[in-house]
């Protein structure tokens, strides 16, 4: 046996599904030991939407996605949806090719240092310098990139130690995990004591709910408490919109009406809270309210996150206890705040001006889609439209890249949206200039007989930039560009494409894509002119409660 056939039967053991990535000379070896495995490799376009894929793919399953590069310009191609992934806490394994050992002493073609080019952006980086080690090393790769909190690991791999004889017998070692404890009795006394003396208790659920399974726990502590709760972008859906203690979204850094909730705090439930998600400057700026921290780790350190209680441990175990020793919050603290959410989310519902307000592209995704279909954001404009009004109604039906929050993660997350979930729709949510950064990966899911949907937000201009330029500045500068005809751009791939030409034709269009059962682009002109009135609005925000 050599090494890349015992490096493969390592990834088996791991139980590794899909490898996304391309083929190159340093990974023959690896790429030769698959034929035959198990696993399915997904040749992809662009190393950038190989590691999207693994990104999504992580972040659905819980199980590392596995990206896969050459060296050199492959391996760098990597790192920009490594390093979303790894930052929005999505278990990944980057893989890439090394030139042989016997040249890393030199200057030599396309060598790069890439244990230390990745060591900044995840948990584990190492290079597999002896066939012996592959065992270990895989090991330690998926433990560290599957722990809590997940994130990163990358593995060089040499072309000379991939294609050498193992000296001895060598077997994949066994995957454990360790069992995450349950929290000290007296935490959950100390907070549910914090949340019996509080006037105004409200819940902030992090990304850590999703990962840890604890929606339900969350719903079911919120009901017999009667606390309202908000969710940060990369949470939504652990409490249904739909709920009457769902105060929606978090995250904008202008004062949204869900502000007014924390405004009105005094004390916060941070739970499975990740700081990157929405900075507590943000939502803490006086420090005069008493947090209690709830998850799997300890909370880290800021002037303007300082614990009253930190209870560690299992997320749906912490809000058992402490649901078990609490009283209910009888008074309504947020019905009249809720109230205005809910009908502000449906106040362009009717709208029928054209092109399209973000509002009424917002409610009609969400009127064409099921509450178990996933809908994936790129980045731009309109995830801020995104995030802050859709209605997710499931944990993971809406994945929103939030931390490195990179451009480009639509399609290739669409794709691995529906591998990981194949029962429901993916449909992508970008902007034009999202959607040509890796639009050449519609040919890899047509290739794979991959439905998707791609929704383009069309306004031939960057149009968060031009939010921020205009906020900032009062004018605009270097933010348009030109975009060929989405319908013919499709077609030439033999994907199908539809252009919104009335507010009306959106959700039958929607549902056509559906049932076309390809790969389906939309083009759907957007009307940004509502960013700066969005912005009007927050600044003269009157909170309701």
């Amino acid at each position: 046996m050599k090494a890349s056939d015992l490096f493969v039967k390592c990834l088996e053991n791991e139980g590794v599904e899909y490898i996304f990535g391309i083929p190159g000379e340093e990974n023959l070896d690896v790429m030769d030991s698959l034929i035959g495995s198990d696993i399915e490799f997904i040749t992809t376009r662009h190393e950038q939407g190989a590691a999207f894929m693994a990104d999504v793919y992580g972040r659905l399953t819980g199980k590392a996605g596995v990206c896969l590069a050459t060296l050199g310009p492959g391996a760098t191609n990597l790192v920009t949806g490594f390093a979303d992934a790894n930052m929005d806490r999505a278990p990944i394994i980057g893989i890439a090719g090394q030139g042989a050992t016997t040249r890393m002493h030199k200057e030599s073609h396309q060598v790069l240092d890439l244990v230390n080019l990745f060591e900044p952006i995840s948990k584990y980086s190492v290079q597999i310098r002896e066939p012996e080690i592959v065992p270990e090393i895989i090991r330690k790769a998926f433990k560290a990139a599957q722990a809590e909190k997940p994130g990163g690991s990358f593995i060089d791999v040499p072309e000379n130690v991939a294609a050498m004889k193992l000296s001895v017998d060598k077997e994949p070692l066994k995957v454990q995990s360790a069992q995450t404890p349950v929290p000290p009795q007296e935490k959950i006394l100390q907070a549910a004591e914090i949340i019996n003396n509080a006037r105004y208790p409200i819940v902030m659920a992090g990304n850590g709910v999703i990962r840890s399974g604890a929606s339900d726990c969350l719903v079911e502590i919120a009901e017999k408490l009667n606390l309202p709760v908000a969710t940060t972008f990369m949470a939504k859906g652990v409490i249904p919109f739909s709920h009457a203690l769902s105060l929606g979204t978090v995250g904008l850094q202008a004062k949204d009406y869900v502000a007014c909730g924390f405004d009105r705090a005094d004390v916060i439930i941070c739970v499975g809270y990740d700081m990157v998600e929405y900075h507590p400057h943000l939502w803490h700026k006086n420090k005069d309210k008493k947090i209690i921290h709830i998850d799997m780790n300890p909370a880290e350190v800021d002037e303007h996150y300082i614990v009253e209680c930190g209870v560690i441990g299992e997320i749906g175990a912490a809000l058992k206890g402490i649901g078990g020793e609490t009283r209910r919050v009888n008074k309504n603290t947020h019905g009249d705040l809720r109230q205005t959410i809910v009908d502000e989310l449906a106040a362009h519902k009717d709208d029928d001006s054209y092109p399209l307000k973000p509002q009424r592209i917002i409610w009609d995704i969400h009127q064409a889609l099921n509450d178990e279909d996933i809908v994936v954001s790129d980045v731009g404009a309109h995830k801020m439209w995104m995030a802050r009004m859709y209605q997710a109604e499931r944990p993971n039906t809406c994945i929103i890249s939030n931390g490195f929050a990179s451009m480009g993660i639509g399609v290739p997350g669409a794709i691995a949206a529906k591998l990981a979930k194949p029962g429901v729709t993916a449909l992508t949510v970008t902007g034009d200039a999202g959607f040509m950064m890796n639009s050449q990966e519609i040919e890899t899911a047509l290739r794979y007989q991959i439905p998707i949907i791609v929704l383009i937000w069309t306004d031939s201009e960057y149009g968060l930039i031009k939010w921020h330029q205009l906020r900032r500045f009062g004018r605009d500068t270097n933010i348009s560009f030109t975009n060929p005809d989405f319908v013919k751009y499709a077609e030439s791939f033999g994907a199908k494409g539809y252009r919104i030409e009335k507010a009306e034709d959106l959700i039958p269009t929607i549902k056509k894509a559906k049932d076309d059962n390809t790969v389906v682009i939309i083009d759907c002109p957007v009307d940004y002119s509502e960013n700066m009135k969005l912005t009007e609005k927050l600044g003269n925000l009157v909170c309701p409660i």
